[in-house]
């Protein structure tokens, strides 16, 4: 296993943990809200952004795991050169080129957020939501990351020096 997919790993792991914070804050909020008629808009944001950086972040573990989509009843019966081919082919022509588009048309979104420390709308919100829009970045990269690896995995299988995608 490589870095990256080492990597991947311990992303998957720290996000697992993350959504186990998320549900019991999302329990907390639903007491708080119905228990006694209270509640704060900031542990709710915090909810949102949990949700959105365990979702951005876990693209590459997605890959790193088959867990993307793919016509997996073609797919599932080729053998492990055919597959190989597909996912070098798809990563080097689909997959890198979408990242790299989303990196770049989101690098003036996040840069413009950072410039003004962007905030919650809510006077009672979080502050952070320029650390949030970086999420965008970092989990491009990431992605671009595991894409690469699955190449370099691909090739190897292709020149025969592997048996695994």
């Amino acid at each position: 296993m490589n870095f990256v997919d080492r990597l991947q790993n311990k992303i998957g792991i720290i996000c697992a943990w993350l959504l186990l914070l998320m549900a019991l804050l999302t329990f907390v909020i639903v007491i708080l809200r119905y228990v006694f008629n209270s509640g704060w808009v900031w542990l709710q944001e915090l909810v949102i952004y949990l949700h959105a950086v365990v979702f951005l972040m876990t693209m590459g573990y997605g890959l790193l795991k088959n867990g993307h989509v793919r016509v997996d009843i073609f797919y599932a019966n080729w053998s492990p050169k055919r597959k190989a081919l597909v996912n070098f082919l798809g990563s080097l022509f689909l997959l890198i080129p979408v990242c790299v588009v989303i990196f770049y048309q989101s690098w003036s979104y996040v840069l413009n957020s950072w410039a003004v420390f962007e905030s919650s709308q809510d006077a009672e919100g979080l502050a952070f939501v320029y650390l949030l829009k970086s999420f965008i970045l970092l989990s491009t990269f990431v992605l671009l990351l595991q894409g690469f690896s699955l190449i370099y995995k691909s090739f190897k299988v292709l020149r025969g020096e592997s048996s695994v995608g």
